[in-house]
């Protein structure tokens, strides 16, 4: 028990000192290695042949896309004039 709270205590005073220096720097948090970006991947899934269950969300995407699209059809829009 006394390790645990030894390392609770610890990790207690590095977020508090991290979030010292966020308040007296004003800086915004950012990672060291400028993420996914830097290695030149645009998205999480950059494969050629994506999988499945990515191929079905994109569809049903597409769909849903094309089915909000025509319900705001002109056409679909009945006028009557009292």
């Amino acid at each position: 028990m006394t390790i645990f709270l030894i390392t609770l205590g610890f990790f207690l005073v590095v977020v508090l000192g991290m979030a010292v220096g966020y308040i007296f720097q004003r800086k915004t948090i950012a990672g060291s290695c400028g993420g996914l970006g830097a290695v030149g991947i645009e998205k999480s899934c950059d494969c050629d042949n994506p999988c499945d269950k990515r191929l079905e969300r994109e569809r049903k995407a597409e769909l849903a896309a094309k089915k909000e699209k025509s319900s705001f059809n002109q056409e679909n829009i009945k006028v009557k004039n009292i």
